[in-house]
């Protein structure tokens, strides 16, 4: 049984290790060139935040301490108000953290490891036609514009969110499909690592500019740098529409980012040459066809970075696909059918979390109710342990929580907050007020 793999990014190589580890045959075409020899230009891509479903699907695949190696821990959010002051807020208790690490650099680590048991690469392959019943694959290739035409027993699409494989899927029938834009987009800065190769700031939180309906970001690297992430509308008042000229970008940075631009002594080069992108949530339904094609990843459900979980559902993916492959199904069909059925609810769930959170991450973080609300958020769980846990920590935290329990669970202790803060003089009483009732009703 020979699974093929249309896409050789993170989520594709990491199915890849999995399979070969079942002993199938694998093999996995991709549309750009070898990432270790041609790292992608900067300024294209979002820093990783790995957490704990990550590091689940990793472990499974007995990857994941080569991939720790790599990786930095954030403890949580330091926030920069608009006074350059500086606020630092945990992600979890016992020292929890989220993970940063380079996209382009994990995907290296994914593929050596795959090619290292056996998986076999094609890069710069184009597929331009997959023939669903005679189950044919046609690929370009970039640099000779040659053709090449495969067979496939299980075709796997891992292609990202505008992926071929559901290009084709979507022309079957009864097949649903969304897509649709934020008005914001992003933007890549960096902050250089001082000339002894340490972090100008705190290497161990992820930076937050919050500044409403708009914010900039920053995570560490291994160099002493940090990967920084300008989130704007397109269009409007404080928009990229606006940002065209040298003295716009600087006038710009220096009324919001005081603090930072004096970390950026590139910040006009990089505002110049990177590109700015999209933000793009998509919808599907199957991720299936017959016994034959799987969707997965963000083929499936590409969603917005503000909860930091992308990449995370998507390995959640590989790892659930991995156990169901250990049950009795009879045959593909019937166990694409209940993968689905399985990962639909919750790629939906964190994808509108991931939505909710932006306004979290862009306003209220640097809001004081909001703030009160964390700390008797953080209160109730210290006090009830099991029955009160943060919906973050749900996310982030508790793999084995499911997305859509974790929403649920979240929505219901947001209504019982917004109880609470109703209370009369609650600035000063939150720590005296006996929570039992409240508890009851969760």
């Amino acid at each position: 049984m020979k699974f093929s793999i249309i896409g050789g990014g993170l989520v594709g190589s990491l199915l890849g290790i999995v399979l070969k580890k079942k002993n199938f045959e694998v093999e996995i075409f991709e549309k750009r060139s070898d990432v270790r020899q041609n790292p992608e230009e900067k300024g294209r891509s979002i820093n990783m935040a790995l957490s704990d479903r990550g590091w689940l699907a990793l472990q499974k695949a007995g990857i994941n301490e080569s991939v720790l190696a790599h990786a930095i821990p954030m403890y949580g959010r330091m926030i920069h108000a608009i006074d350059g002051t500086q606020t630092f807020q945990a992600y979890g208790e016992n020292d929890q953290a989220i993970y940063s690490i380079s996209r382009n650099l994990l995907t290296q680590l994914l593929i050596s490891e795959a090619e290292k048991i056996g998986v076999a690469y094609s890069f710069n392959q184009k597929c331009i036609d997959i023939d669903l019943k005679d189950k044919h694959l046609l690929f370009e290739q970039y640099n000779t514009d040659e053709l090449s035409k495969h067979n496939y027993d299980v075709l796997v699409g891992t292609d990202g969110a505008f992926s071929e494989v559901r290009t084709v899927l979507s022309k079957t029938d009864r097949f649903n499909y969304h897509q649709w834009y934020l008005k914001h987009g992003y933007k890549e800065l960096h902050i250089p690592a001082n000339a002894n190769g340490t972090h100008k700031i705190d290497k161990n939180a992820l930076h937050i500019w919050p500044r409403g309906n708009f914010m900039l970001i920053a995570l560490p690297n291994m160099d002493g740098s940090f990967t920084c992430t300008l989130f704007l509308p397109y269009e409007g008042e404080n928009s990229f529409e606006k940002l065209f000229e040298p003295s716009q970008i600087h006038e710009f940075f220096n009324k919001y980012f005081q603090d930072a631009i004096s970390l950026m002594p590139t910040l006009l080069e990089d505002f110049e040459h990177n590109p700015t992108a999209s933000l793009i949530n998509v919808s599907c339904f199957p991720w299936s066809y017959k016994d034959s094609v799987l969707l997965m990843g963000d083929a499936a459900h590409s969603i917005v970075p503000f909860y930091g979980q992308g990449m995370n559902a998507g390995f959640e993916d590989v790892s659930v696909f991995d156990e169901m492959l250990d049950l009795n199904f009879e045959g593909f069909n019937q166990l694409f059918k209940a993968f689905e059925k399985d990962r639909k609810p919750n790629a939906d769930a964190i994808a509108q979390m991931a939505l909710d959170n932006f306004v979290e991450m862009s306003e209220k973080v640097a809001d004081h109710k909001f703030l009160l609300r964390k700390k008797i958020d953080a209160l109730l769980h210290e006090k009830y342990k099991k029955a009160w846990i943060p919906q973050y920590t749900l996310v982030t935290f508790s793999p084995e929580v499911s997305y859509a329990e974790a929403q649920k669970r979240g929505e219901i202790q947001a209504l019982i907050l917004d109880k609470i803060l109703n209370i009369n003089n609650i600035e000063n009483v939150w720590q005296q007020i006996d929570y039992q009732d409240y508890i009851v009703q969760l």
